[in-house]
């Protein structure tokens, strides 16, 4: 199942709920789950996990657990099941069903003690025993932090490692859903890709090193890419928003991923040997936007469009070394799931020549491995044939793991023949499938502008210019590291403002993001007054714009201050500041 989807449904305008919303404002009057499942049919999804309970603990099923849930909201009088109305839909339409439960509740008083434990894997049997087959069960990394907690409104702190008793679910869930998959951090099932991006690195295995990774795992960069002496078979999930959000915010309606962004993506997640998980945020009144869904079926398309013809299929292969008997070299490209091309044992390196009858235009290679036998292949090389030379083809990646699927786009070549030269793997290869197509109209890559962010002029007081003007570049791949937790903005004379965005460094390994912040704005820098405080939801993960909106304020200085690091750094990271 290499492409599915998960759906968020809003509770006031929050990305990280505090907990403290009152359930009477819940009230998706519109809310249609067939909808949403027709839009994920059309969109070539083959699954949905449904945010069943965020953070901020408020429940989508009529749960006895809690008084924090639907059955307390105007939504259908209070007898509404949302839990259930997808999980009917889905069987409906013929795709399967799973949920997320996040194990940090930041509603719950006992959050922190032994009792919110049991507590929690009460909510898990209800949600594995009520509501039919479960695909997959999705645990979320983030775990402790402020929180409303009853009314006590502080932080809580946890071992993320040992406070679940994590093993105790996967007894649960085997028992009572044994074909369900497990997500988290570090599986068992799948694990995090280690980002919200929607993509895996190009190479990416399939291992990781038993016992080591755990939900809150805090070497996740790694996950990119698995572990190559891993022991246990926890391949990659990659998962990303339509929107900027993984919550329906109206600002974001010009905001959703274009096609030529999420067929990136696709290339870039399922072609890193990656599941992908699409999330669509349906709106306050419970429906998909159209935008989301028009962009997301014709990303379906373009994809299939691409991919439809495999130029392989009729011409001629051969191989450097073949097994022979039911492995030989024909059933790369037989379309069959369980026959392969299997080299003799020791054997490493081979190569694969396929031979057209006439000159041939592509820019797509496809490759897959036969897992059940393990992930083996370390390096390859795509070469094709001009005259009487061998060149490699052009491509913006590193060409290492294979996988499952490896989707490999170049520059257009027009050649005879094409070569894939595998130059190591672990074990003698067993190479399923390989296809080659073209594309004529192809994006081979997207990068986000951010030439769009509109703000009034301004400096940074105390701060190296040269660095100051990182802050304003709109250049997205640089980024000010300012000492310190926090700024002073001159703009140069009183201003009426109203908003103030901030773009966290971009970069791989990000620094000085900032998780929570307090904003002051005044005619002098001795007269200032807070015109805004709160927290940049998840933004480890997700290091997308933040936009801060507040009663307008005539002032000539703005001061923002992180009340709190993600990593208690000293700087700031700052790829673009404004406010207008």
């Amino acid at each position: 199942m290499p492409l599915y989807t998960s759906v968020s449904i809003p509770f006031n305008d929050r990305e990280w709920g505090y907990g403290d919303s009152d359930p009477k404002t819940f009230n998706p009057a519109r809310l249609d789950c067939e909808q949403w499942v027709q839009t994920f049919v059309n969109s070539g999804m083959k699954g949905v996990i449904l945010t069943a309970k965020h953070h901020d603990g408020f429940c989508l099923w009529p749960t006895q657990l809690t008084e924090y849930c639907i059955r307390n909201t105007p939504y259908k009088d209070g007898k509404g099941d949302i839990v259930r109305e997808l999980s009917d839909a889905c069987k409906k339409y013929g795709i399967k069903f799973a949920v997320y439960l996040s194990p940090w509740d930041r509603h719950q008083a006992n959050y922190g003690t032994p009792e919110y434990v049991d507590y929690f894997y009460k909510q898990l049997h209800e949600l594995l025993t009520n509501y039919g087959d479960v695909f997959e069960i999705w645990f979320d990394g983030a775990n402790g932090g402020d929180g409303w907690y009853g009314g006590a409104k502080d932080a809580r702190t946890i071992d993320r490692k040992t406070y679940y008793d994590y093993p105790r679910a996967y007894k649960m869930i085997d028992e009572l859903q044994p074909q369900a998959v497990i997500f988290s951090d570090g599986g068992p099932g799948c694990r995090w890709v280690g980002n919200e991006n929607g993509f895996a690195g190009a190479t990416n295995w399939s291992f990781l090193r038993a016992g080591e990774v755990y939900p809150g795992y805090p070497k996740y960069r790694e996950l990119q890419y698995g572990h190559a002496d891993g022991n246990q078979w926890v391949a990659a999930e990659c998962d990303v928003s339509i929107r900027p959000g993984w919550f329906y915010h109206p600002e974001e309606d010009d905001k959703v991923k274009t096609v030529d962004q999420l067929t990136d993506l696709y290339y870039r997640s399922v072609g890193h040997n990656a599941t992908l998980l699409l999330n669509f945020p349906v709106d306050r009144n419970g429906l998909i936007h159209p935008t989301d869904s028009l962009n997301a079926v014709s990303f379906h398309q373009r994809v299939q469009k691409e991919l439809a013809d495999n130029l392989l299929s009729s011409a001629k292969v051969s191989a450097f070394d073949e097994r022979g008997g039911q492995f030989k070299v024909r059933a790369v490209t037989d379309g069959k799931y369980d026959t392969y091309w299997a080299t003799n044992d020791g054997v490493t390196t081979a190569d694969l020549t396929f031979t057209f009858s006439q000159p041939t235009k592509m820019n797509r290679v496809m490759i897959q491995e036969y897992v059940p036998l393990g992930q083996r292949v370390k390096s390859f090389v795509v070469e094709y044939k001009e005259g009487d030379q061998w060149l490699s083809v052009k491509c913006n990646e590193e060409t290492t793991t294979v996988g499952y699927k490896r989707l490999l786009r170049f520059e257009m070549i027009e050649t005879e023949e094409l070569r894939i030269r595998f130059t190591d793997a672990r074990a003698c290869l067993c190479i399923n499938e390989v296809g080659a197509y073209y594309a004529p109209d192809a994006t081979e890559n997207y990068t986000p502008a951010t030439s769009e962010l509109k703000s009034f002029p301004f400096t940074i007081l105390g701060v190296d210019t040269e660095e100051a003007k990182k802050c304003s570049d709109k250049d997205d791949q640089t980024a000010a590291l300012i000492s310190g937790k926090e700024i002073m903005i001159d703009l140069g004379e009183n201003r009426t403002i109203h908003s103030f965005y901030y773009l966290p460094d971009q970069s791989e390994y990000s620094k000085g993001l900032i998780s929570s912040y307090e904003l002051s704005a005044g005619i002098t820098e001795e007269a200032m007054q807070v015109v805004a405080q709160g927290e940049f939801s998840n933004i480890r993960n997700n290091p997308i714009l933040q936009n801060v909106y507040f009663s307008p304020v005539e002032a000539r200085y703005l001061k923002l201050k992180a009340t709190r690091m993600v990593d208690e750094s000293d700087s700031l990271g700052i790829a673009e500041i404004g406010c207008r």
